[in-house]
Protein backbone atom coordinates (compact mmCIF):
# COMPACT_ATOMS: atom_id res chain seq x y z
CA UNK A 1 0.00 0.00 0.00
CA UNK A 2 2.30 3.02 -1.41
CA UNK A 3 -0.48 6.08 -0.95
CA UNK A 4 -3.64 7.07 1.20
CA UNK A 5 -6.51 9.58 0.08
CA UNK A 6 -6.41 12.33 2.33
CA UNK A 7 -9.32 11.32 4.29
CA UNK A 8 -8.27 7.96 4.94
CA UNK A 9 -7.35 6.83 8.68
CA UNK A 10 -3.95 7.61 9.92
CA UNK A 11 -4.19 3.58 11.44
CA UNK A 12 -6.10 1.06 9.24
CA UNK A 13 -6.96 -2.05 11.50
CA UNK A 14 -7.06 -5.27 8.95
CA UNK A 15 -8.98 -8.25 10.03
CA UNK A 16 -8.87 -11.75 8.82
CA UNK A 17 -11.27 -13.63 10.94
CA UNK A 18 -10.52 -16.59 9.82
CA UNK A 19 -7.37 -16.94 10.95
CA UNK A 20 -7.46 -14.76 13.83
CA UNK A 21 -4.57 -11.95 12.86
CA UNK A 22 -5.11 -8.74 12.77
CA UNK A 23 -3.36 -6.32 10.92
CA UNK A 24 -2.86 -2.76 12.19
CA UNK A 25 -1.29 -0.14 9.90
CA UNK A 26 0.21 3.11 9.71
CA UNK A 27 -1.37 4.71 7.32
CA UNK A 28 0.35 8.00 6.39
CA UNK A 29 2.39 7.54 3.39
CA UNK A 30 3.18 10.90 2.31
CA UNK A 31 4.95 11.91 5.28
CA UNK A 32 6.52 8.62 5.63
CA UNK A 33 4.39 7.84 8.51
CA UNK A 34 5.92 10.25 10.39
CA UNK A 35 4.19 10.05 14.40
CA UNK A 36 1.92 13.43 14.35
CA UNK A 37 -0.36 13.40 17.54
CA UNK A 38 -3.22 11.91 15.35
CA UNK A 39 -1.57 8.86 14.33
CA UNK A 40 0.14 8.36 18.00
CA UNK A 41 -3.44 8.72 19.25
CA UNK A 42 -4.87 6.15 16.89
CA UNK A 43 -2.26 4.00 17.19
CA UNK A 44 -2.41 3.58 20.76
CA UNK A 45 -6.12 2.99 20.75
CA UNK A 46 -6.01 0.20 18.04
CA UNK A 47 -3.03 -1.38 19.75
CA UNK A 48 -5.49 -1.35 22.91
CA UNK A 49 -8.60 -2.68 21.23
CA UNK A 50 -6.55 -5.36 19.24
CA UNK A 51 -5.11 -6.27 23.05
CA UNK A 52 -8.27 -6.86 24.45
CA UNK A 53 -10.19 -8.86 21.83
CA UNK A 54 -10.02 -12.07 22.34
CA UNK A 55 -10.94 -13.17 18.89
CA UNK A 56 -7.61 -12.01 17.96
CA UNK A 57 -4.63 -14.67 18.09
CA UNK A 58 -1.69 -12.79 16.67
CA UNK A 59 -1.05 -9.27 15.59
CA UNK A 60 1.20 -7.71 12.78
CA UNK A 61 2.26 -3.93 13.21
CA UNK A 62 3.15 -2.98 9.31
CA UNK A 63 2.91 0.45 7.44
CA UNK A 64 1.84 1.72 3.95
CA UNK A 65 4.24 3.38 1.64
CA UNK A 66 7.98 3.38 1.29
CA UNK A 67 8.98 3.90 4.58
CA UNK A 68 7.86 2.38 7.72
CA UNK A 69 8.24 5.25 10.48
CA UNK A 70 10.58 7.81 10.26
CA UNK A 71 10.00 8.79 14.08
CA UNK A 72 8.45 11.74 15.61
CA UNK A 73 7.00 14.78 13.00
CA UNK A 74 9.54 17.19 13.77
CA UNK A 75 7.96 19.61 12.16
CA UNK A 76 4.60 19.24 14.28
CA UNK A 77 7.03 19.46 17.54
CA UNK A 78 8.86 22.69 16.74
CA UNK A 79 5.53 24.25 16.41
CA UNK A 80 4.39 22.78 20.06
CA UNK A 81 8.13 23.80 21.59
CA UNK A 82 7.57 27.44 19.67
CA UNK A 83 4.52 27.93 21.43
CA UNK A 84 5.46 26.76 24.85
CA UNK A 85 7.10 29.44 27.82
CA UNK A 86 9.06 26.64 29.40
CA UNK A 87 10.18 23.76 28.09
CA UNK A 88 8.78 19.72 28.70
CA UNK A 89 4.57 20.29 27.78
CA UNK A 90 5.56 18.98 24.47
CA UNK A 91 7.20 15.91 25.94
CA UNK A 92 4.17 14.55 27.42
CA UNK A 93 3.57 12.71 24.23
CA UNK A 94 6.24 10.08 25.89
CA UNK A 95 4.16 9.22 28.76
CA UNK A 96 0.88 9.81 27.19
CA UNK A 97 1.88 8.16 23.53
CA UNK A 98 5.21 6.27 22.95
CA UNK A 99 4.47 4.45 26.16
CA UNK A 100 1.49 3.26 26.42
CA UNK A 101 2.01 1.82 22.32
CA UNK A 102 5.20 0.28 23.62
CA UNK A 103 3.61 -1.11 26.36
CA UNK A 104 0.81 -2.53 24.22
CA UNK A 105 3.31 -4.17 21.60
CA UNK A 106 5.60 -5.56 24.22
CA UNK A 107 2.93 -6.40 27.14
CA UNK A 108 -0.14 -7.93 25.40
CA UNK A 109 -1.14 -11.39 25.90
CA UNK A 110 -0.58 -12.42 21.93
CA UNK A 111 2.37 -12.41 19.93
CA UNK A 112 3.06 -9.44 17.61
CA UNK A 113 4.77 -9.01 14.51
CA UNK A 114 6.95 -6.74 13.00
CA UNK A 115 6.51 -5.91 8.92
CA UNK A 116 9.01 -3.67 8.42
CA UNK A 117 9.24 -2.53 5.07
CA UNK A 118 11.45 0.81 4.66
CA UNK A 119 13.27 3.39 6.58
CA UNK A 120 12.61 2.64 10.72
CA UNK A 121 13.99 5.54 13.19
CA UNK A 122 13.79 6.91 16.56
CA UNK A 123 10.40 5.62 17.68
CA UNK A 124 9.66 3.74 14.94
CA UNK A 125 12.79 1.64 15.64
CA UNK A 126 11.20 1.49 19.23
CA UNK A 127 7.77 0.32 18.15
CA UNK A 128 9.52 -2.59 16.31
CA UNK A 129 11.60 -3.83 18.99
CA UNK A 130 8.99 -3.83 21.01
CA UNK A 131 7.34 -6.64 18.95
CA UNK A 132 7.94 -10.06 19.54
CA UNK A 133 9.38 -11.40 16.14
CA UNK A 134 10.56 -9.02 13.09
CA UNK A 135 10.73 -9.45 9.71
CA UNK A 136 12.43 -6.97 7.29
CA UNK A 137 12.74 -5.80 3.48
CA UNK A 138 16.27 -5.83 1.82
CA UNK A 139 17.41 -2.43 1.71
CA UNK A 140 15.39 -1.24 4.81
CA UNK A 141 17.83 1.07 6.96
CA UNK A 142 17.25 1.87 10.82
CA UNK A 143 18.29 4.54 13.11
CA UNK A 144 17.93 5.76 16.39
CA UNK A 145 18.59 9.06 15.62
CA UNK A 146 18.14 10.66 18.89
CA UNK A 147 21.48 11.98 19.67
CA UNK A 148 21.08 13.88 16.84
CA UNK A 149 18.15 16.13 17.92
CA UNK A 150 19.43 16.68 21.48
CA UNK A 151 17.67 13.55 22.75
CA UNK A 152 18.48 10.29 24.38
CA UNK A 153 15.95 7.68 23.73
CA UNK A 154 12.10 6.71 24.13
CA UNK A 155 9.68 4.11 23.73
CA UNK A 156 11.50 1.60 25.55
CA UNK A 157 14.59 1.78 23.33
CA UNK A 158 17.04 2.22 25.01
CA UNK A 159 16.23 -1.31 27.06
CA UNK A 160 15.17 -3.49 23.91
CA UNK A 161 17.97 -2.38 21.84
CA UNK A 162 20.29 -3.48 24.55
CA UNK A 163 18.60 -6.50 25.10
CA UNK A 164 19.20 -7.78 20.99
CA UNK A 165 22.31 -6.34 20.79
CA UNK A 166 23.78 -5.99 23.96
CA UNK A 167 24.54 -2.71 25.88
CA UNK A 168 27.94 -1.81 24.12
CA UNK A 169 26.72 -2.08 20.84
CA UNK A 170 22.95 -0.38 22.08
CA UNK A 171 25.12 2.45 23.68
CA UNK A 172 27.25 2.99 20.23
CA UNK A 173 24.33 3.23 18.16
CA UNK A 174 21.84 5.48 20.80
CA UNK A 175 25.16 8.03 20.94
CA UNK A 176 26.59 7.82 17.23
CA UNK A 177 23.55 7.58 15.42
CA UNK A 178 24.91 5.46 12.90
CA UNK A 179 22.76 3.86 9.75
CA UNK A 180 22.40 0.36 9.96
CA UNK A 181 20.83 -2.32 7.38
CA UNK A 182 18.63 -4.88 7.17
CA UNK A 183 21.30 -7.47 7.05
CA UNK A 184 23.32 -5.93 10.07
CA UNK A 185 19.81 -6.23 12.22
CA UNK A 186 19.32 -9.85 10.51
CA UNK A 187 23.26 -10.90 11.87
CA UNK A 188 22.83 -9.15 15.02
CA UNK A 189 19.57 -11.07 15.73
CA UNK A 190 17.19 -7.84 15.59
CA UNK A 191 14.96 -9.62 12.78
CA UNK A 192 14.16 -12.98 11.97
CA UNK A 193 14.34 -12.82 8.46
CA UNK A 194 15.04 -10.07 5.41
CA UNK A 195 12.85 -10.51 2.84
CA UNK A 196 13.73 -9.70 -0.92
CA UNK A 197 10.93 -6.59 -1.22
CA UNK A 198 7.82 -5.16 0.61
CA UNK A 199 5.32 -7.40 -0.86
CA UNK A 200 7.35 -10.47 0.56
CA UNK A 201 7.98 -8.91 3.69
CA UNK A 202 4.25 -8.59 4.20
CA UNK A 203 3.64 -11.73 3.09
CA UNK A 204 6.11 -13.43 5.76
CA UNK A 205 5.38 -11.77 8.33
CA UNK A 206 1.78 -12.44 7.80
CA UNK A 207 2.45 -16.20 7.46
CA UNK A 208 4.56 -15.91 10.92
CA UNK A 209 1.90 -14.52 12.31
CA UNK A 210 -1.21 -17.02 11.15
CA UNK A 211 1.32 -19.65 12.22
CA UNK A 212 1.51 -18.40 15.80
CA UNK A 213 -2.21 -17.76 15.20
CA UNK A 214 -2.84 -21.72 15.05
CA UNK A 215 -0.49 -22.31 17.90
CA UNK A 216 -0.41 -22.11 22.04
CA UNK A 217 -1.31 -19.06 22.48
CA UNK A 218 -1.83 -18.90 26.45
CA UNK A 219 1.99 -20.48 26.45
CA UNK A 220 3.10 -17.58 24.13
CA UNK A 221 1.83 -15.07 26.49
CA UNK A 222 3.84 -16.99 29.48
CA UNK A 223 6.76 -17.17 27.37
CA UNK A 224 6.46 -13.03 26.54
CA UNK A 225 6.31 -12.53 30.23
CA UNK A 226 9.02 -14.85 31.50
CA UNK A 227 11.76 -13.59 28.77
CA UNK A 228 10.85 -9.91 29.70
CA UNK A 229 11.20 -10.67 33.32
CA UNK A 230 14.30 -12.70 32.49
CA UNK A 231 16.12 -9.60 31.03
CA UNK A 232 16.13 -7.64 34.83
CA UNK A 233 16.07 -10.04 37.53
CA UNK A 234 18.24 -12.71 39.00
CA UNK A 235 17.73 -16.71 38.21
CA UNK A 236 15.59 -17.48 41.50
CA UNK A 237 12.86 -14.88 40.21
CA UNK A 238 12.82 -16.63 36.91
CA UNK A 239 12.78 -19.71 38.25
CA UNK A 240 9.50 -19.01 40.57
CA UNK A 241 8.09 -17.43 37.91
CA UNK A 242 8.43 -20.10 35.08
CA UNK A 243 6.82 -22.71 38.07
CA UNK A 244 3.88 -20.75 38.59
CA UNK A 245 3.51 -20.22 34.82
CA UNK A 246 3.76 -23.99 34.11
CA UNK A 247 1.14 -24.93 37.00
CA UNK A 248 -0.94 -22.21 35.03
CA UNK A 249 -0.43 -23.75 31.67
CA UNK A 250 -1.07 -27.56 32.91
CA UNK A 251 -4.35 -26.90 33.97
CA UNK A 252 -5.32 -25.41 30.51
CA UNK A 253 -7.60 -27.67 27.80
CA UNK A 254 -4.67 -27.05 25.21
CA UNK A 255 -1.96 -28.65 27.35
CA UNK A 256 -3.91 -31.57 28.22
CA UNK A 257 -5.33 -32.06 24.32
CA UNK A 258 -1.71 -31.53 23.19
CA UNK A 259 -0.43 -34.17 25.67
CA UNK A 260 -2.40 -36.62 24.10
CA UNK A 261 -2.76 -35.40 20.40
CA UNK A 262 1.44 -35.96 21.05
CA UNK A 263 0.99 -39.40 22.64
CA UNK A 264 -1.40 -40.53 20.12
CA UNK A 265 1.41 -39.16 17.53
CA UNK A 266 -1.09 -36.62 15.80
CA UNK A 267 -1.37 -32.73 15.37
CA UNK A 268 -2.58 -30.93 18.68
CA UNK A 269 -5.04 -28.06 17.84
CA UNK A 270 -4.86 -25.28 20.19
CA UNK A 271 -7.76 -23.02 21.60
CA UNK A 272 -6.48 -20.83 23.92
CA UNK A 273 -8.27 -22.74 26.53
Amino acid sequence: MDSAAPNDPPVLVERDDAEAVTTVRLNRPDSRNALTLELKVALRDALAEVAEDSSVRAVVLASSGPAFCVGQDLREHAESLRGESSPGGSLSTVTEHYNPIATSLAGMAKPVVASITGTTVGAGLGFVLACDLRVAAAGTRFATAFSGIGFGGDSGLSATLAHCVGASRATELLMLGDTFTAEQAHDWGIVREVAADAEATEAAALALARRLAAGPTLAYAEIKQAVALGTVSPLATVLDHEAHAQVRLGATQDHRDAVEAFLAKERPVFHGR
